[in-house]
């Protein structure tokens, strides 16, 4: 079965290298061309003004294509480790559903800019962190269900943690975000990509962007904890042992 061979492992470490060189080289334009401030802007304020919006769609259209793979390449390795037990099958299932909707929702935030499409842009961010977040439950409850036969212990411990971080960071975002959205911060908040520590809503701003950037990196370090998952070879006997 190709997807248990080890260097399937490449996926999850492929997938967070070039989604982190998308966000940093994007930033690294953006902030030298002076088209966003340095100090935390929205992520998808780094690809909205060319050039680096077409670095932006580019290398995050190159992203979702990987991590469906990886997504994938999981639900299948779940599949064939427990064939027979109902309710693993049943959440790997929705977890890969699940996660092609928050691949979807990645490639609308790339393709769609906020300052453009705003609908379709905020439609993909939902998508990306909402159904990517409710991802990570459902994988941390199979990893749950998985241990001791598959997973250790430390593997649910370390998934459970790194979904508590993602939800704290979208409780910040959305609370934060909502209540300078909906209040009288001015007008135009939506093609505003300078901010200034006497701007009203700027403490705001500056939580909720930090919060975005941390929810991005919960799910870096959830994918990362693939890695070893994905060296697991198709012996039942290996699997026996573990």
């Amino acid at each position: 079965m190709w997807w248990f061979q080890q260097g399937l492992s490449f996926l999850p470490s492929a997938l967070v290298i070039w989604t982190s060189a998308a966000f940093i080289f994007s930033y690294i334009t953006a902030v030298t061309l002076h088209h966003v401030d340095p100090a935390l802007p929205y992520i998808s304020d780094t690809g909205t003004v060319a050039p680096e919006k077409c670095l932006f769609g580019a290398m995050l259209n190159v992203a979702a294509v990987l991590c469906i793979a990886t997504i994938y390449v999981r639900y299948k390795q779940v599949h064939a480790l427990n064939p027979d037990e109902n309710l693993i099958i049943k959440l790997n299932k929705a977890g890969l559903v699940l996660g092609i909707l928050s691949c979807l929702g990645l490639s609308l935030v790339a393709n769609f800019q906020k300052t453009t499409l705003f609908a379709a842009h905020v439609s993909g961010a939902v998508l990306t962190f909402g159904m990517g977040s409710l991802y990570m439950f459902v994988q941390t409850i199979l990893s749950y269900q998985m241990q001791p036969k598959i997973h250790g212990i430390q593997v649910f411990w370390i998934r459970l943690l790194l979904v508590i971080w993602c939800a704290v960071s979208a409780f910040s975002m959305l609370t934060c975000s909502s209540i300078l959205y909906s209040g009288d911060f001015g007008i135009d908040l939506v093609q505003k990509l300078h901010w200034k520590p006497e701007d009203k809503g700027y403490v705001l701003h500056m939580i909720t962007t930090a919060a975005e950037w941390s929810m991005s990196f919960s799910f870096f370090g959830f994918f990362l904890t693939y890695i070893r998952d994905f060296q697991v070879p198709a012996s039942a006997e290996f699997v026996r042992q573990r």
